[in-house]
């Protein structure tokens, strides 16, 4: 089986499921008691603390592990029904843990404004500035595109935000072992990411807290993550992502490389073997390794499914569900025709990947789409 869905999700690293089937096995005291079971827990925790801290470049006391990105999201956006300034300004590419949970915030009063991208997939921070008013309380704009990789103007964004006197939030899930990460040289308050992204595990993730950033917490209950995210931590889960985030940027200059030399490969190839395919995203500004591409002579579900049964796995630009093809809002926003919509995919190489492939997965569509058109 050939697998190019790493955006959305990565094989857990081997060095990582080793330190957490240990950790299951010798680390099983609950973090918050005081006795020795217990502190040898708390003492894996503030390691991959400080193993995340630093693959961002913050302090680790900036550090507050949750379950997901999608956690991360909602505990920056559910604390606005604690303040003031209830005016959110986001873009119309956002995941939906972004998007979904403004809808449902408007019958608590909060407001917001959806900023379009240009077909490229990228904010105009002008837009921004634009739309803040007096009550505006948070911006919140993703790092990078999940589905076409465009790198959103972060640094000119962080910039007006900070100008304003507004709390940013980026959801940065897609970043981590891509492209070299340092938080504070960003004007960012608040970041999400998410350990499955980066070859850990599912179901844990964090969120970056400026110093001097003090939310209240989504999950109540005892008191664990400085009081911002209640229950009984995850420990070998936690330990797996420190380590996966360590990994993350070890040789990252060579692992950009590999996946950018991939995604050449496929372009040069795919281009040679199908001259109509079309290329979403931006042309420089975005993440390596990173395809969204449009095979306007056959919808995306039929490239899915007979990819699939020959053993490689890509996915869609848009969600395909009991057979039917929905129009992915990402490519909406972009102004691009349904019917193009409905024939994209979104091809994302991983650090395993090879030219071999490569290779075989352009002979494969190739060969799809001549079946396709000879049954025409």
């Amino acid at each position: 089986m050939l697998y190019f869905d790493h955006s959305a999700s990565t094989p857990i690293h081997p060095a990582v499921l080793k330190l957490m089937q240990d950790t299951e096995l010798n680390h099983f005291g609950n973090p918050s008691s005081a006795h020795q079971f217990g502190q040898k827990s708390r003492l894996v925790i503030e390691i991959a603390r400080k193993q995340m801290a630093e693959a961002i470049g913050c302090l680790s006391s900036e550090i507050i592990f949750t379950g997901g990105g999608t956690e991360a999201n909602n505990l920056v956006l559910w604390n606005l029904l604690h303040q003031q300034k209830k005016h959110v300004i986001t873009s119309a590419i956002e995941h939906p843990s972004v998007l979904n949970v403004l809808k449902q915030q408007k019958e608590f009063g909060v407001t917001s404004t959806i900023i379009p991208v240009d077909h490229a997939c990228r904010v105009n921070p002008e837009d921004i500035q634009n739309a803040i008013t007096e009550n505006t309380g948070l911006i919140s704009i993703m790092f990078a595109n999940n589905e076409v990789g465009t790198v959103q103007p972060i640094e000119r964004i962080g910039k007006i935000a900070e100008q304003n006197g507004i709390p940013f939030h980026s959801d940065a899930v897609q970043i981590l072992g891509k492209i070299p990460t340092n938080i504070s040289d960003q004007k960012i308050t608040m970041v999400s990411f998410s350990a499955h992204k980066f070859y850990g595990p599912k179901g844990v993730g964090v969120l970056y807290l400026k110093k001097g950033t003090n939310p209240k917490s989504l999950i109540i209950g005892g008191g664990q993550e400085r009081n911002l995210r209640a229950g009984t931590e995850n420990t070998s889960c936690i330990a797996g992502l420190g380590l996966a985030s360590e990994l993350a940027n070890k040789n990252i200059a060579k692992r950009k490389t590999h996946l950018e030399q991939l995604a050449d490969q496929f372009k040069l190839e795919m281009t040679d073997l199908y001259p109509e395919i079309i290329y979403n995203g931006h042309p420089e500004h975005s993440l390596p390794g990173v395809i969204s591409a449009t095979f306007p002579a056959v919808t995306s579900n039929i490239l899915i499914i007979k990819l699939d049964l020959q053993g490689i796995a890509v996915s869609s630009g848009s969600a395909c569900s009991s057979g039917s093809v929905n129009t992915s809002h990402v490519l909406r926003a972009m102004n691009m025709s349904n019917d193009h919509n409905i024939r994209t995919l979104r091809i994302s190489f991983g650090r395993d990947n090879s030219k071999e492939d490569v290779q075989l997965l352009t002979e494969k569509i190739s060969d799809i789409l001549k079946q396709h058109h000879n049954k025409r």
